[in-house]
């Protein structure tokens, strides 16, 4: 993957990619902005995907990010909580994988930055809370421990 940013005028600048193009325009929207938009953009796509994959149909779908940066520069995201909102005909369970697959396995811009942001979710499906304030399994963002593991003979 290649982007190129060309200066435009005053604060305006365009991002180039192998496929099209669009304009930054600082400061309507500032570059955390459209990052944090890339972030929850491409958590979105996944969960219209893969239950696509699976003979299902996503409805209403919004994904709410919230970050918490540091005061002083760098400004980096201390933490990020994500709610998704959405309805399908699925049940709850199967619905909530299809957001751990995202988190887990398939989005790539929430891979990047998982080993130094704690991750957070909620779930809101078919108008009813059926995960909160979840924590990411995995990523050095979040401290959770998994206790003694025991191998299969054990």
């Amino acid at each position: 993957m290649k982007i190129t940013v060309s200066h435009q005028s005053e604060m305006k600048f365009e991002a180039k990619t192998d496929k099209s193009s669009f304009i930054i325009d600082c400061p309507q929207i500032s570059p955390i902005e459209y990052f944090l938009s890339g972030i929850i953009g491409c958590t979105a796509t996944d969960i219209v995907m893969l239950p696509k994959q699976q003979g299902f149909e996503v409805k209403n779908l919004s994904v709410t990010g919230e970050v918490v940066r540091n005061e002083s520069a760098p400004k980096k995201f201390n933490s990020l909580h994500l709610e998704y909102c959405f309805d399908s005909d699925a049940d709850d369970v199967l619905a909530a994988r299809w957001v751990m697959a995202s988190l887990e396995t398939y989005c790539s811009t929430i891979n990047t930055i998982r080993d130094t942001t704690a991750i957070t979710y909620t779930i809101v499906y078919n108008g009813n809370v059926v995960r909160e304030n979840e924590a990411m399994i995995s990523g050095g963002g979040s401290n959770i421990d998994f206790g003694t593991l025991q191998g299969c003979n054990a």
